[in-house]
Order: structure tokens, then C-alpha cells, then sequence
């Protein structure tokens, strides 16, 4: 029963509670259901990024969200029933239910095959830019010793944990943006023996190029899709799922964003347009989808920065929407993003490791 109660969600719930239910679980997918326990959707975490992407709110009930027709499997179902049905329908899960259409369990697709433990991610082996060069003021005075890039993150190098994170899905060449304490990474890479790991190539900045400025120096070494990353984050993601989002779509940049959940903590007056008050909305609590700044873009994006000048990632997408360039947003959840911009945020960012 402890198990059904983590991928069943009540029909009464938002999209925010569903949503905060599905990453406690740490699944993808959660099949709804009214007070009896009987089936009457299923939603994903796709269904909830494409609502947010269409401008649905997280305050909308879930009922908004789900699908209203499920796939359901039948007590005494066979496992060749289920594998034939998963297989043709592309499930990935599917909830048993009784005859009075009550979840009593699930089965997953996963658990109808073989499958070695620890079996890799689907493999992408795109090249992968990390921005490293930038001073990080925010999280002095540590960076007044160490360039952010070294801060240790949970006893590890931010910059390594997020190579490792790439490196799950075959991502092994590495292109580093460096200028503020450019030796110090240098020497990191080469003592600790971390350089050997990966294709490991250096971008060094004569002077500050600004957040995208440095691509520039890559426009002849990159030819393919390839990822951006800013070297002071980790995102917890289907990272493949990005990449077929962002062909799929035909993007020149996919940017991935994250949903964030702020509260004002006093009541707020609404004025008329007499500047007369309206009413007071206590407490309104409003969500913001916001640049992660981890990126997939394509390689003629590049020829569209200014060489040797500070050009910054915002003026390269106002460049890209001008010449007709698609950007795409690829959300997802504010539990999946880890930022150590500021020292609170550092101090977070390590409990999770």
C-alpha cells in the first residue's frame, strides 16, 4: 500500500502539489484519482512542462493537466499482455487497477526486461562548453583564494562535478572558457590527473568576452550540436530528453529553465486606475520560469558574436531572434536546479551530496 500512495495522486491537488509529489517519489509519472481511489488520469512530468510551456500556471488543478483517458492494465493481467502493450503505445508504466478501476499497483516497462544494473544514459558524445572564466563576486571572499570554477561542492570541485554529470551520457570532450585565475584550473586539472579523463581543451580570454563573448573563440572547433554550461550549477535532468526537445523543435539555442516559486509575505494592494484601492491580495504567491543558464545550441549560432568584444547570452538570443533563429525553453522543476551563486546557496547546494 506504501508503495501504490507514491504514484497516485488525489484529483483535488494543483499542479504545484502534483508536481512536488512526483519529485518526493522521484518518478516521472503519477496516475490520479478520485476519493473512491478510482482512475481518472494520468500525468507525467512532459505533460506538466508542455502545460507551463503553453502558459498554464502550477495553481491549476491537476485535472488540467492530466490525460482523462488512460492506459490501464487489469488484475490478472498477463506479462506478454503487458510488454505488447507497452511496446505499441511507447508506456513506460502502467497502472493495474480492479474491477472498480482502483489502482492496487503499477508495472514498469523496465522491470518486464533484463536490464544489467548501473547500465549508462542514452549516450549523446556532444562537446560540452563550461564558462569558467568569470571573476564570481558573489561568492567572495572565497573566490578572492580560489577561481569558482575549484569551489568545492560536497568535498568535489563544482567544475568536476559537473563534467561527471555530462560524462553519464558519453559526453567526453570539454571545451573550458578560462581568464580569472586561469593557472589555478590549469594546475588543478594536470595534478589531480582529472585532464587525463576527458578531452580536455582550454579557451583562454585575452580580456572579459561577458557570458557569451568567449563562444566566439570556438567558431572554427565546434561543428555540431553542442551543450553550454555556466560553471556554477547542476541540473537534474533527462539530459538526452533536452537534446530530442531541441531538434524536435528545430531550435538555433534551447535554453533550460526552471520554475521558480516566490511568495510575498505581506498583502498587496491593488490599486484602480484612480490610484484608488481595489483590494488587498494577501500573500499572493506567483511562479517565474528562469534562465538556468545550461544551454544546447547549434554550431551557426557562433557566427553571429562579435569578435573580441564583451557580448553577453541575453544580446546573443535578441541577435537570434532577429535573424529568425527559434530559442526554445525546455522547463523544468526548481528542485532539479542546484545554484551556488551565493554562499547560502553553496551551503544547500552541498547538503545534497
Amino acid at each position: 500500500m506504501e508503495k501504490i500512495k507514491k504514484i497516485v495522486v488525489q484529483s483535488t491537488l494543483n499542479a504545484r502539489q502534483t508536481l512536488d509529489k512526483m519529485e518526493a517519489g522521484g518518478g516521472r509519472i503519477l496516475f490520479v484519482v478520485d476519493r473512491e481511489g478510482s482512475i481518472t488520469g494520468v500525468v507525467t512530468d512532459g505533460d506538466i512542462r508542455r502545460w507551463i510551456l503553453k502558459g498554464g500556471t502550477l495553481n491549476e488543478p491537476i485535472s488540467k493537466v492530466m490525460h482523462r483517458d488512460p492506459t490501464v492494465l487489469r488484475e490478472g493481467f498477463s506479462l506478454a499482455e503487458a510488454r505488447e502493450l507497452m511496446l505499441s503505445r511507447s508506456i513506460d508504466c502502467l497502472p493495474v487497477v480492479d474491477a472498480k478501476r482502483r489502482v492496487v499497483s503499477a508495472i514498469w516497462l523496465k522491470d518486464l526486461f533484463e536490464k544489467k544494473k548501473g547500465s549508462p544514459k542514452k549516450p549523446l558524445g556532444m562537446p560540452v562548453v563550461i564558462m569558467a572564466g568569470g571573476e564570481g563576486n558573489r561568492l567572495a571572499p572565497f573566490t578572492h583564494v580560489l577561481p569558482k570554477p575549484l569551489v568545492p561542492v560536497g568535498g568535489k570541485p563544482i567544475i568536476e562535478r559537473i563534467i561527471d554529470r555530462f560524462g553519464e551520457y558519453d559526453c567526453n570532450e570539454f571545451f573550458l572558457t578560462i581568464n580569472y585565475k586561469s593557472h589555478l584550473i590549469k594546475a588543478y586539472f594536470h595534478d589531480s590527473g582529472q585532464r587525463s579523463k576527458v578531452n580536455l581543451r582550454y579557451v583562454e580570454e585575452s580580456k572579459p568576452l561577458g557570458t557569451a563573448g568567449s563562444l566566439g573563440l570556438l567558431k572554427t572547433k565546434i561543428k555540431s550540436t553542442f551543450w553550454v554550461s555556466n560553471c556554477d550549477i547542476l541540473i537534474e535532468a533527462d539530459f538526452a530528453d533536452i537534446v530530442q526537445f531541441h531538434r524536435n523543435h528545430s531550435n538555433g539555442i534551447t535554453l533550460v529553465g526552471s520554475m521558480k516559486h516566490y511568495t510575498i509575505p505581506y498583502g498587496v494592494c491593488r490599486l484602480d486606475a484612480r490610484g484608488d484601492l481595489k483590494n488587498i491580495d494577501e500573500k499572493p504567491e506567483y511562479d517565474f520560469l528562469v534562465n538556468t543558464g545550461v544551454y544546447v545550441l547549434e554550431p551557426e549560432v557562433l557566427r553571429l558574436i562579435p569578435p573580441d568584444r564583451k557580448f553577453h547570452f541575453t544580446e546573443l538570443i535578441d541577435v537570434c531572434l532577429k535573424k529568425g533563429q527559434k530559442i526554445g525553453v525546455y522547463p523544468i522543476s526548481e528542485k532539479s536546479w542546484m545554484d551556488m551563486g551565493q554562499l547560502e546557496e553553496l551551503k544547500a547546494m552541498s547538503l545534497r551530496f
